[in-house]
C-alpha cells in the first residue's frame, strides 16, 4: 500500500501519494527538483556572482576564517541585533554584516570591529540605505560619500531614511 498524505493546495482535502506534495488535481502546482536546481544555479552563477569581484566576495563567506569571525561576532554581540539595540529594542539575530560594505572597502572584510550582528528586517533596510548612501549594488554608481564606521550612526541614518520614504 502506498504512503499517502493530504494535498498541500489550500482547501484541498484529497490525498496525494508520497513523494508528491499535491494530488492529481493540483499536480501543476508541484515544482520539480530540476526546476529548483535550475533556479538555484541561475541565482548563484548569474545573479549573485555577476562579476569577478562579487565571485571572490562570496567565496570569502565559505572560508574557515569567515566562519570563525562570524562566531566571534555573534558571541561578542550576544546574538542581538546591534541596529535594533541602537534604537532601544532587543531583537535576536543570526546574521553578521559588515558595517562598511566590502564593496566600499575590501580591507575591512576581516576586521571584527567592522562587523555587527543584524536581524533580517534591519539587514533589508541597511542594504537599501547602503544603495542610496554609498551607491552599492548592481546598477548603482559610487557616490563618494565618507565611510561611516559607527553602528549607532548608521542605525540613525537608516531610521531617517525609512521615515523620509514613508513621507515621500
Amino acid at each position: 500500500m502506498p504512503r499517502v498524505h493530504r494535498c498541500r493546495a489550500n482547501g484541498c482535502h484529497n490525498m496525494a501519494e508520497w513523494p508528491a506534495r499535491y494530488c492529481k488535481q493540483h499536480k501543476s502546482l508541484e515544482v520539480t527538483a530540476d526546476e529548483k536546481k535550475r533556479d538555484y544555479w541561475k541565482y548563484n552563477h548569474i545573479i549573485r556572482n555577476r562579476s569577478g569581484s562579487k565571485r571572490e566576495q562570496y567565496k570569502f563567506y565559505k572560508t574557515p576564517q569567515w566562519k570563525h569571525l562570524r562566531h566571534l561576532v555573534l558571541d561578542r554581540d550576544y546574538g542581538l541585533c546591534q541596529y535594533c539595540k541602537a534604537n532601544g529594542e532587543l531583537t535576536l539575530a543570526s546574521t553578521v554584516d559588515h558595517v562598511v560594505p566590502i564593496e566600499i572597502d575590501q580591507g575591512l572584510a576581516t576586521i571584527a570591529g567592522n562587523l555587527a550582528t543584524i536581524c533580517t528586517d534591519c539587514h533589508r533596510q541597511k542594504t537599501a540605505w547602503e544603495q542610496s548612501y554609498y551607491g552599492t549594488g548592481q546598477t548603482n554608481s559610487r557616490t563618494g560619500l565618507p565611510e561611516i564606521h559607527d553602528v549607532k550612526r548608521v542605525a540613525k541614518l537608516m531610521q531617517q531614511s525609512k521615515t523620509a520614504q514613508r513621507r515621500g
